[in-house]
């Protein structure tokens, strides 16, 4: 069986980084599986799934990481075309994915000690968010 899920967001874009990892607990925790994986995908290509450390210091640190990757101000092509300055965007997006999977035993996501799930937002403007959840297990 696979149960689906939804998580609304509403960002900031600019690189925006929101802690999903309590909403997916919860998800694990109803599905009532012993064992099993957990996969979250974002709908848009200007956003971002990882893990990390959800702490002060690595909230300021990817965003400046990713400014030295893909600039903000850069030139792209990609903004040539559509006139919408968020090539860099699209950029860090694909660098980050748009996808993880978390395996899950003993009805616990087997994240590390310090490890939580984000989702970035890249865009230069605020956003209406979908993540789509499938949990599947026994």
């Amino acid at each position: 069986m696979i149960l689906q899920h939804k998580i609304r967001l509403q960002t900031k874009g600019f690189n925006d980084i929101t802690d999903i990892t309590p909403q997916l607990k919860e998800f694990v925790e109803q599905s009532q599986f012993n064992d099993g994986h957990v996969i979250v995908f974002v709908s848009g290509s200007t956003g971002g799934l990882t893990t990390l450390e959800y702490e002060p210091g690595l909230l300021r640190d990817i965003p400046e990481m990713l400014e030295k990757i893909a600039p903000m101000q850069g030139s792209y092509h990609h903004d040539k075309t559509w006139h919408d300055g968020n090539g860099y965007a699209h950029l860090r997006a694909a660098l980050i994915g748009p996808s993880l999977t978390i395996p899950f035993q003993t009805g616990k996501m087997q994240l590390g000690t310090w490890q939580q799930v984000v989702f970035i937002d890249f865009d230069n403007r605020a956003r209406q968010r979908a993540l789509h959840v499938q949990i599947y297990g026994e």
